[in-house]
């Protein structure tokens, strides 16, 4: 016997029980209402058919919509460039959007003029078109925007990321591929070679001088002395516990360890422990006859060389101040020496009479790296700037510029290219290193790693080295004109 389940509509249509019933496309009546049943919601409704929903489920077609993801990833900076100019206050004809930089007024290489001109531009031209411009904070008190590049103008590999498959060397697209076939980015430097051996992070890298050898240490418990000839590994020391950090004056190479720092002569051969520290030495710096660590408690030590019958190292003092422990140290000019720390703040020392002259507070996060250039002091924090700080006229120093990067910094450094204009080198926590042309921030590169850049060297000549957490060291030069 054949059971007919389907029954007319109002309007003469057929309709099947499951519809009916309210289990139909979004679970609910065709009708003009879309009320959930009140009496369904109790689990009390005896209706069948009811002409209200027995479902919270929206529509599928509300759900199922077709997602059109372009091929090519989307990149903050692929449309964006360095234009600065005045939006209008208050504006509600364009969208929000964050923008890195904080003000255009301390931007570097702008001239007055310059800023001038930016005023002028016209405000109507922010909301004019938005394929014209790109979009502001939702704060009616920021005034900068940044101009977009027509599309025609960008370049055909728009993502600054490392094919994944080309790194397994499965790739299929070739020239058609959006991502990088290289482990830089950049026309006048390239890649020398790779010193494999570490097995874990490499924390320091040191040159000492009348040495052919390049010294590495890493949490793996080794220093390892590289041949600069060969690039081959000459002597594996190990030390049995992580190494933190690695410095040289002169011929003397220090090895930063939990507790002890280690101190060898590579010439006489003489090694000395220095005791006094308490816990990870992560800094050292060395200067002319003094030799500072600071150490995961917050405590710097520093001793002084003396050569009465035998070079010998004595404890010259403790500078306390910081609340946590010390990740960056650098010697600047006028005899001072400039700390930076997981409190988040850079402390000014005299190493002449050991006092604290003071203390900055301008980054939100860990200060992981410091850095001296020309009259000024650059650090890098992990809150994602870096900030310049210059001397006031009554002697003290405040941030000039501040640079926004995505990711936190992890590393700085710097040196001349062929042209002898100043590059800094910015290791950010995105596996990547960023090459800026200094004093405007121009880009000139990027490399790229399988794992977090920690540590940065600048060689002899036009040589510069970068150790990641892999363990790998990697060497690249600049191309002579």
């Amino acid at each position: 016997m054949e059971i007919n389940t389907a029954r007319r509509g109002p309007q003469g249509k057929e309709s099947s029980v499951f519809d009916r019933l309210g289990a139909g496309r979004g679970g609910h009546l065709n009708n003009s209402s879309n009320k959930i049943c009140k009496f369904w919601l109790s689990g009390r409704c005896l209706k069948n058919p009811c002409r209200f929903a027995h479902s919270e489920t929206p529509d599928v077609a509300t759900i199922h919509r077709s997602r059109q993801t372009p091929y090519y990833p989307h990149s903050s900076n692929a449309l964006v460039s360095n234009t600065w100019r005045r939006g209008p206050r208050n504006s509600q004809n364009v969208q929000e959007k964050v923008v890195n930089h904080k003000s255009s007024k301390n931007v570097p290489g702008k001239s007055e003029s310059d800023l001038e001109d930016i005023k002028k531009k016209s405000p109507e031209s922010v909301s004019e078109s938005s394929s014209e411009c790109s979009v502001v904070e939702s704060d009616s008190n920021l005034e900068n925007v940044v101009e977009e590049k027509p599309l025609e103008h960008v370049p055909k590999k728009t993502a600054e990321m490392v094919c994944e498959f080309w790194v397994q060397g499965t790739c299929v697209y070739g020239d058609q591929c959006p991502y990088l076939h290289s482990w830089f980015r950049g026309d006048k430097f390239k890649r020398l070679a790779e010193l494999q051996g570490h097995s874990k992070a490499v924390n320091g890298i040191a040159l000492p001088l009348r040495c052919n050898k390049l010294c590495s240490g890493s949490s793996d418990g080794t220093i390892r002395l590289w041949d600069c000839h060969t690039g081959q590994c000459a002597n594996v020391i190990n030390l049995g516990s992580e190494v933190g950090s690695v410095c040289s004056e002169g011929p003397w190479l220090f090895v930063g360890l939990p507790n002890v720092v280690k101190v060898w002569n590579t010439e006489s051969g003489a090694e000395y422990n220095l005791n006094g520290p308490v816990g990870q030495v992560n800094a050292l710096e060395s200067v002319n006859d003094l030799l500072f660590a600071g150490v995961e408690d917050g405590v710097i030590l520093a001793w002084k060389g003396t050569c009465e019958s035998n070079l010998t190292f004595q404890l010259a003092a403790t500078l306390k101040g910081h609340t946590h422990g010390i990740t960056s140290l650098v010697v600047g000019g006028g005899n001072r020496l400039y700390s930076g720390s997981k409190d988040h703040t850079i402390r000014v020392w005299d190493h002449e009479n050991w006092q604290c002259i003071m203390t900055l507070n301008g980054h939100d996060d860990v200060v992981k790296s410091l850095m001296c250039w020309d009259k000024y002091l650059f650090s890098g924090s992990l809150d994602c700037t870096i900030k310049v700080w210059a001397s006031t006229d009554d002697g003290c120093l405040e941030v000039i510029y501040t640079h926004s990067e995505e990711q936190g910094i992890l590393a700085l450094s710097r040196m001349t290219d062929p042209d002898v204009k100043p590059i800094l080198y910015c290791s950010c926590s995105d596996k990547s290193v960023h090459l800026y042309e200094l004093p405007t921030f121009t880009d000139r590169g990027r490399l790229f790693a399988k794992q977090e850049v920690q540590t940065l060297q600048i060689g002899p000549g036009s040589l510069f080295f970068t150790g990641d957490q892999t363990g790998l060291l990697t060497v690249y030069t600049w191309l002579a004109n």
